[in-house]
């Protein structure tokens, strides 16, 4: 009796209590969450529910500060308002029809409330209890509001923000970039943007381990960017002074996130597979604010990738290796360093097939070519940049370098030659290249009191001195006219010296005087010389091995080309819109002195007046338009200017032409940009146009040799007539919070081409076009599918009048997938493959392969950061590549095999440890636009 008396109160005390809070609204714990009950105090003016109520309440710190600029939000059947907080934290809602509703709070760097009251309906003013909030565990270092788009278009840098695009624990940066718009990423490790080939990479700012993009992207962690910018890189004069010359180069900045800038990372894999195949890296980044410590390491055998679908594939098999250290910092408050040192082996093993034609006004040549090739390449590259604040006024950059390249080369050849030329050759070719380079760049700028006013002196020297030996031994077999009757079986052994030892010196100074606030006047003056001592010998080999110098074969060249450049810019500058206008003179100046067999001299000037437009309009910071136009003059190289037959290949021998003028290109570009933030569509055009005035070109004689049978001789000469125009796109859509990515991309040329045979000039047309679909379909985290599909058209139509027109159209089909299992998603399958379809190529060389790879891995630990991954290569074992090249009087297609089909097992272990935000006095550094901290 008891018991159940104990029982009764117990219900009783609960109703009571529960009612009460019917009416009180809330038990008033202020804890977070849905679900969480919020208590009010309220003045009762009648009974009976009111049609309207106000609701207020303050929102303060753990600290008691209040908040200000907080967010709230009401929601209720009937209501979805939203406010602010004010300077002393309290926030006001005026004609709310329900009294039961949920109030969300919000604030940068504190953890979010949701409660949900349940009101007295009767109560005229609802006064609610004070939000309390708790700070982040994990903010960020830097503000990031999450209405910011995720694309921003700016001066001359398309910026996307990191954490729009997700990516799986210990992605790398190029499973990040491909998920962007607009971003290509080959297999290789090549990006290309908006059509552009990216050339260079940079982290927080500064160039990351000598600029090599492919290591950048491959190595460094997904989870540690902030943002990801694509700049037009004008140089670091431009980057200063905002006084731009010539065409831009596509940059990639990794922007670090302020909680990923102090700490370790580090990555160890190793794998070992079938057919001698290996694949061992090393790689290691220390990171504190702007201070750098890197190490990459590899030593690799594989197969170079299968060409088509989504790129980066080349002929052969390749193993390479080495080392690359780099270190950044700052050795005093105002002296900041950079530097970098690669070792790099390459060893390239390929066999390739060819066949083709060469046209002339006499006829066609039908040729079929084979050759076995070994390339064993070792370069040294040393970077250094010393940049010194010296005051606010004055700022001075020094950029010395280093690099040496070894080639040895090996290479047999069979080449068999019907139509107007029947002949084989059988050649064994054996060569050695070394090239040691050095330079320095010394930049320095002055800042004048009035705003805007700087000057500006750079001088750059760089000096190349390239040196080969090659030795040739060719066996030559000819035949009479189209029959197969042999006319004589030559043997040729040749020894060829060659040295080119090549001076560039420049020096450039700006000044830059302000008009009015928008508009100012800038000078550019600046000298470009190059210089070339060319030496070159001829040796026959007798049956003794004997070298016999041949002097009519040998020559000794000196030439020199000098261009000088006078600009005067006339700049505006509004929010909306920049405009430049002024020209350029372009003096240059080409000397040559021929030394070997009597001073021949040869001198030769030029100018030319160019104008300087640039316009470019902004909407807004997620659309743009651009127009630009540059010229530049290109002096001719020594094979073409060179006053001595070139025999080291005896059947097309090369005779310069030392009355060449320069070239001078003249380009004009369109660029058009537009992110919609709220469809998340986005659009990138590309147009351009260019023209060569005095273009260089080739013509091609058939002369008599003596046996009277024909072969090719090359000369050079000046002719105008050659432009291209052309232009790409590029549409993506995201779909499903990014879940689904529809991209089409595509790209069309026209070409026209001016070249010589027998003295008769050929015109030669082109036409590529490209389309290519690349959906990204990410419908939940256990499944991606990246399909791809493209159709290319190459057609080249020439005016010779034995030539034959080409029509060659290429459909890739392509597919690349993961599908994530077990228990937290800790398994992976993945494959890859490949399928092209060529028409309108010989059918010897079309194969039209199928290329699957795939791979099963397993992810172990709590922070699964060992991998175990068995892959395998090309299952089908139809692993080739096919190429052609349209010249103005040939066309050649290329076809190379790979023993492409093996297994191979890896490990690889990812590391690490981050300790917070660099601080400086015990506050956050601030941040320059490129990522690089305020020291």
């Amino acid at each position: 009796m008891k018991k159940t008396l104990l029982c009764l109160f117990v219900l009783m005390f609960a109703a009571t209590g529960y009612a009460q809070n019917r009416r009180g609204g809330g038990n008033g714990n202020g804890n977070n969450g849905a679900g969480n009950f919020g208590r009010q105090r309220g003045t009762t003016d009648q009974k009976g529910p009111l049609p309207f109520r106000e609701v207020y309440g303050v929102v303060k710190d753990t600290a008691n500060k209040k908040l200000e600029g907080a967010t709230i939000k009401l929601v209720s059947a009937t209501d979805s308002m939203v406010t602010s907080t004010g300077p002393t934290g309290k926030f006001r809602f005026g004609k709310v029809k329900s009294a039961t509703f949920v109030i969300t709070v919000t604030s940068v760097g504190f953890q979010t409330i949701v409660r949900k009251m349940l009101n007295n309906d009767e109560s005229r003013s609802l006064e609610l209890d004070a939000f309390v909030l708790k700070p982040q565990q994990h903010m960020l270092g830097e503000v990031v509001i999450n209405g910011e788009p995720s694309v921003t278009y700016k001066a001359d840098t398309v910026e996307y923000r990191a954490s729009d695009y997700k990516v799986r624990p210990n992605a790398t940066v190029d499973e990040l970039i491909k998920k962007m718009e607009g971003v290509e990423v080959a297999k290789d490790g090549t990006v290309t943007h908006q059509g552009q080939a990216v050339v260079k990479a940079r982290l927080n700012g500064k160039d990351y381990i000598g600029g090599d993009v492919a290591q950048a992207i491959k190595n460094l962690p997904a989870d540690i960017v902030d943002k990801i910018q694509i700049v037009d890189d004008y140089g670091d004069q431009a980057a200063r002074t905002g006084i731009k010359d010539g065409d831009p180069q596509k940059v990639l900045n990794i922007t670090t996130r302020a909680d990923r800038s102090v700490g370790n990372v580090g990555r160890l894999s190793a794998g070992v597979g079938s057919d001698d195949r290996y694949d061992n890296r090393l790689f290691f980044q220390r990171i504190n604010g702007n201070e750098q410590i890197g190490l990459i390491g590899s030593f690799v055998n594989t197969v170079n990738g299968v060409s088509g679908g989504t790129g980066g594939g080349s002929g052969g098999t390749t193993k390479t290796g080495g080392p690359n250290i780099s270190y950044r910092s700052y050795l005093t408050k105002k002296i900041q360093i950079n530097t970098s040192y690669n070792y790099n082996f390459r060893d390239v093993n390929s066999i390739n097939h060819s066949d083709g034609q060469q046209f002339s006004t006499l006829g066609t040549t039908n040729f079929i070519r084979n050759s076995n090739s070994q390339n064993n390449n070792k370069t040294h590259n040393v970077n250094l940049e010393l940049e010194y604040n010296i005051d606010s006024a004055n700022y001075l950059k020094v950029t010395p370098n280093f690099s040496y390249s070894g080639v040895n080369s090996t290479n047999t050849s069979q080449s068999f030659k019907t139509g107007l030329i029947h002949q084989d050759i059988l050649g064994l070719t054996g060569s050695n290249n070394t090239v040691p380079s050095w330079g320095a760049i010394v930049f320095y700028q002055h800042l004048f009191k009035k705003p805007k006013r700087n000057l500006s002196f750079q001088v750059s020297y760089n000096r190349s001195d390239n040196k080969t030996a090659n030795e040739q031994d060719n066996n030559i077999i000819y035949y009479q006219d189209s029959t197969n009757h042999v006319l004589k079986d030559s043997l040729v052994n040749r020894h060829i010296s060659r040295s080119n030892l090549s001076k560039n010196f420049r020096t450039s100074f700006t000044y830059v005087e302000p008009l009015t606030d928008v508009s100012q006047l800038e000078f550019n003056a600046q000298v470009n010389s190059r210089s070339y001592d060319n030496q070159a010998y001829t040796y026959n080999i007798d049956s003794l091995g004997r070298r016999n110098l041949v002097d009519s074969l040998s020559n000794v060249f000196r030439y020199s080309f000098t261009e000088t450049r006078l600009a005067l810019n006339y700049r505006v500058n509004q929010k909306k819109y920049n405009i430049s206008l002024g020209v350029t003179g372009v003096p240059t100046v080409l000397d040559g002195t021929k030394i070997t067999g009597g001073v021949v001299s040869t001198h030769r000037t030029n100018f030319n007046l160019i104008p300087i437009a640039r316009f470019q309009y902004v909407w807004s910071k997620q659309e743009r338009f651009s127009v630009n136009y540059s010229g530049s003059p290109q002096e001719p190289t020594f094979n073409q200017i060179q006053p001595v037959r070139d025999e080291s290949n005896p059947q097309n021998p090369v005779v310069g032409n030392p009355d060449l003028k320069p070239s001078f290109r003249n380009s004009i570009n369109l660029q058009y940009n537009n992110y919609i933030v709220d469809s998340k569509f986005n659009v990138s055009a590309n147009a351009n146009v260019s023209f060569i005035k005095n273009q260089i070109v080739t013509n091609t004689v058939q002369i008599a040799d003596t046996l009277g049978a024909l072969k090719n001789e090359t000369h050079y000469i000046n002719l105008n007539g050659s432009y291209n125009i052309g232009g790409n796109y590029n549409i993506s859509k995201q779909l499903a919070d990014r879940k689904y990515n529809l991209s089409l991309n595509g790209t069309i040329n026209y070409g026209h081409g001016i070249s010589m045979s027998n003295n008769v000039q050929n015109f030669n047309t082109t036409w590529h076009f490209n389309e290519r679909l690349g959906p990204q379909i990410n419908p939940s985290e256990s499944v991606e599918i990246n399909p791809y599909v493209s159709y290319d058209v190459a057609k080249s139509y020439f005016t010779l009048p034995h030539s034959v027109n080409t029509n060659i159209s290429t459909t890739a089909l392509a597919i690349d997938g993961k599908f994530y299992f077990l228990t937290g998603r800790t398994a992976t399958f993945g494959y890859i493959a490949n399928k092209n379809f060529v028409k309108g190529i010989s059918q010897n060389l079309t194969r039209n392969p199928l290329v699957i790879n795939a791979y099963i891995e397993q992810q172990f630990f709590k922070r699964r950061n060992l991998t175990l991954t068995f892959q395998v290569f090309d299952i089908l074992k139809q692993n080739n590549f096919i190429s052609q090249v349209t010249t103005e009087n040939s066309v050649t297609n290329t076809l190379s095999n790979a023993q492409s089909r093996y297994f191979m097992f890896s490990a690889k272990l990812n590391l690490q440890k981050w300790t917070g935000s660099p601080m400086r006095h015990g506050q956050r550094m601030k941040r320059r636009g490129d990522g690089s901290f305020i020291e």
